[in-house]
């Protein structure tokens, strides 16, 4: 899977994660650590393997849950119209909140 954002958004590190900025609606959000950690791997061009092995590394988290969420966060950013996916297949509940702030 290759994961894109939309064109108008960009990220910001920021202390507590990522803030994705919306410049075509005024908007951003906001994402915790590991959603950041997963955001990051999959635009360098990481695989969905990759950031499950990076969520394990850094969390105590089990493979199956890492997976899930690594589907979830990316079926919220796709949902939200921030980003853009190839190669994906069905995607599961979503878990995964964004912080949406103006």
């Amino acid at each position: 899977m290759t994961l894109k954002l939309r064109d108008g958004v960009f990220t910001a590190d920021t202390e507590y994660g990522i803030a994705l900025l919306d410049e075509d609606h005024d908007q951003y959000w906001t994402l915790n650590p590991s959603a950041a950690i997963i955001l990051r791997t999959l635009l360098n061009g990481g695989t969905d393997d990759d950031a499950v092995r990076s969520l394990t590394d850094e969390y105590a988290v089990d493979g199956a849950s890492a997976r899930q969420d690594v589907r979830d966060l990316v079926g919220e950013l796709c949902a939200a119209g921030l980003a853009e996916e190839e190669g994906a297949g069905r995607r599961g509940p979503r878990r995964w909140r964004l912080g949406k702030a103006r």
